[in-house]
């Protein structure tokens, strides 16, 4: 059996449709599963066991009827049996019916009138719980699985070395992940936590917790942020994994990591450390797992920078 699927969205949209991903090949241990994505989130696939092949097409682009048409000729010629798209859009459901893909999958929505499979969409749940109920379109009802993410072993050594580079080897530390998400969108933008919040936070834990270090991952877009974070906390340690690998490596051997609305916390959920996340508008429920190990705070006014720095040592210390 050959799919393809397609995923509109971010490196975090792609994370959390893993499970889905893992679910099929449990299912289909033979078949060879493809994924259409933006080219800003193909990092994602680094840590993922299922996928074969990472097609790119920015879905975000002004795109001419002459890229549409050439993303349906690939699709076509590669003779998929199943296509699946995580969207109701009209366009997408187009696209997949143009590539005379036999089983097409996807929301019930605009697009429905395209897909020979329209799942009921219940956006109020899990995401990975909403993506995995999919699979209901090939008649599969199994749970969805935990999430999931698979380090390369290179990656792995690269984050043993970073933790002797940091001397934090055999402490444990602390992981702050306070950037804008590998994002340098308004959006991801929106979703960093001030430099003089964060002071706040870590001061507090220099004072209760003198030997545990704190490390904060400078992201590939957080120049400012950790310019601005040093001023502040001079002697904060600092690493920069370049990878979603090397990342995940990092969060896993973390005690703690507290993080924004990001790749990040995604990670942390998909390698079990203990994870505090920091939203703005969106719900925590719905991006968080049901789990005393993952704590989500919202902002009262739905602006990330507006969550006080009391609330989060707060549930830090269990206070």
């Amino acid at each position: 059996m050959r799919i393809v699927a397609l995923v509109p969205g971010g490196i975090g949209d792609q994370i959390l449709f893993f499970p889905t991903l893992d679910d099929l090949k449990r299912i289909y241990p033979d078949a060879q599963i493809d994924v259409v994505v933006e080219p800003r989130s193909k990092a994602a696939y680094r840590v993922s066991k299922s996928v074969h092949e990472v097609l790119l097409f920015d879905y975000q682009d002004r795109n001419s009827l002459a890229d549409w048409a050439n993303l349906v000729g690939r699709l076509r010629d590669r003779e998929y049996d199943v296509a699946i798209t995580t969207t109701n859009t009209w366009s997408e459901g187009l696209i997949i019916w143009l590539t005379g893909i036999p089983t097409r999958i996807g929301f019930r929505g605009n697009g429905s009138l395209f897909l020979t499979h329209a799942v009921p969409v219940k956006t109020e749940q899990y995401l990975t719980n909403m993506y995995h109920d999919l699979l209901n379109g090939l008649s599969i009802q199994s749970p969805c699985p935990e999430l999931t993410v698979n380090v390369p072993t290179p990656d792995i050594d690269w984050a043993t070395q970073e933790q002797i580079r940091l001397g934090i080897k055999d402490t444990g530390y602390v992981l702050i992940y306070g950037g804008s998400g590998y994002c340098d969108s308004p959006k991801g933008q929106a979703r960093m936590y001030p430099a003089k919040s964060w002071k706040q936070i870590i001061q507090d834990f220099q004072q209760k917790q003198p030997d545990l270090p704190l490390v904060v991952v400078a992201g590939a877009n957080d120049e400012a942020f950790i310019k601005s974070l040093l001023s502040l906390v001079p002697n904060i340690k600092v690493s920069s994994p370049d990878n979603m690998g090397k990342l995940a490596a990092m969060i896993a051997g973390a005690n703690l990591m507290l993080c924004t609305h990001s790749p990040a916390l995604h990670l942390g959920v998909g390698v079990q450390t203990y994870t505090l996340a920091l939203f703005g508008p969106t719900e925590p429920a719905k991006l968080l797992p049901e789990s005393d190990k993952f704590l989500g705070i919202k902002s009262p006014t739905g602006k990330t920078e507006d969550i006080a720095p009391a609330e989060v040592l707060k549930q830090v210390w269990g206070g």
